[in-house]
């Protein structure tokens, strides 16, 4: 699968509407074929920045990024944006969330 976390640094004015303008990239990337999960997270430390983690069947990202609301997100989003955001993309072994083995609850 292909793993992807990036991190947003959204403008302070733009910080509570952030959820509202890529909520439709968000719909639309969750109802791919190849889409595992698509899941934003705020950072605790910062309030103007937004985590994505997001994963992809092999064959999935490929569409992903050559889909026409990926193309419009990359249009929308620049004008809410602080600074360039940043980025891991990996192929990594599995095809979702693992049980982690140093804590367990019963």
């Amino acid at each position: 699968m292909i793993f992807i976390v990036v991190k947003f640094q959204t403008k302070p004015e733009w910080t509570d509407r952030w959820p509202d303008l890529v909520r439709p990239f968000t719909e639309a990337t969750r109802e791919e074929p190849g889409n595992l999960w698509f899941e934003w997270s705020r950072s605790l430390e910062d309030e103007n920045t937004f985590v994505l983690v997001e994963a992809f069947t092999d064959e999935g990202a490929g569409p992903h990024v050559n889909s026409a609301h990926f193309a419009q997100a990359m249009k929308d989003m620049p004008q809410a944006l602080a600074s360039t955001p940043k980025i891991v993309s990996r192929q990594v072994d599995g095809n979702g969330w693992d049980t982690m083995g140093e804590l367990s609850v019963d």
